[in-house]
């Protein structure tokens, strides 16, 4: 039997790469509301927008039935995540998908396979996807979150510099890009909070390294798809819009 899961999309409007983010127009919609019609098209029984912004609040209204509103003083989307969590009083057992804001044509197989990952591995506690890397600039480029993985499927390291690290030179064959998407059963995201922040989450500003640092299990599987566009920069907005016109 397939599990009922939540999909919860946190979104801030204070990007210091890309400000007003989940505002930006793509093809005649914002990009956030990309992010949420993937996710409705998923098998979750509810997706929810959380947010901290007003502007965001009243935009996303406008499509999505639920919009909760957040501290501003949270430092990473899973913080964001948590606060709902726990105000919704979401049962304990129950897995929920954190799907990025900044996801523009995020295939809702994603959100699927994630849910099913996490479902099938009683000891992590988050489940993510990644999909290979070819191509030298984006191996290179610090927007690109890079995920180092074992033969178990278990997460060693995800990072903003290009790893593993090939000399003297090129993509190795083991480069995978991380996709923005991660699967945690809720009382998981309670305890999350708890934990302090270690200096490599602080340093390459990634939640998922929290986790990891404390001992905690991330299941990591390659997509069964391939994904969309993660919007962190101008140029991704611009190819996201170039897409969204048809073109290349």
């Amino acid at each position: 039997m397939k599990p009922d899961f939540t999909v919860i999309i946190p979104a801030r409007y204070a990007s210091t790469r890309l400000p007003g983010k989940p505002l930006q127009d793509i093809g005649g919609r914002p990009l956030l509301r990309h992010a949420y019609e993937a996710a409705a098209a998923s098998n979750a029984t509810v997706v929810i927008i959380a947010t901290d912004d007003a502007g965001i609040q009243e935009a996303s209204r406008t499509f999505c039935p639920h919009v909760e509103m957040t501290s501003g003083a949270h430092g990473s989307g899973t913080d964001r995540i948590a606060e709902v969590a726990l105000r919704l009083a979401i049962a304990a057992d129950r897995i929920i998908v954190n799907v990025q804001g900044d996801e523009y044509a995020l295939p809702p197989a994603l959100i699927d396979q994630v849910v099913a990952l996490l479902d099938e591995d009683r000891e992590a506690v988050m489940a993510t996807l990644c999909e290979p890397i070819h191509d030298d600039g984006e191996w290179r480029d610090p927007n690109v979150v890079k995920v180092v993985f074992g033969a178990d499927g278990g997460a060693l390291y995800f990072s903003r510099a290009p790893v593993p690290w090939a000399a003297p030179g090129g993509v190795p064959g083991c480069a995978f890009r991380h996709i923005g998407i991660y699967a945690y059963r809720a009382g998981f995201l309670l305890e999350y909070t708890r934990l302090p922040p270690p200096a490599t989450e602080v340093t390459e500003k990634l939640e998922q390294l929290r986790a990891l640092h404390h001992g905690c299990r991330i299941r990591v599987a390659q997509a069964c798809v391939r994904a969309g566009i993660e919007v962190n920069s101008q140029s991704d907005l611009e190819r996201a819009r170039r897409h969204a016109a048809g073109q290349r």
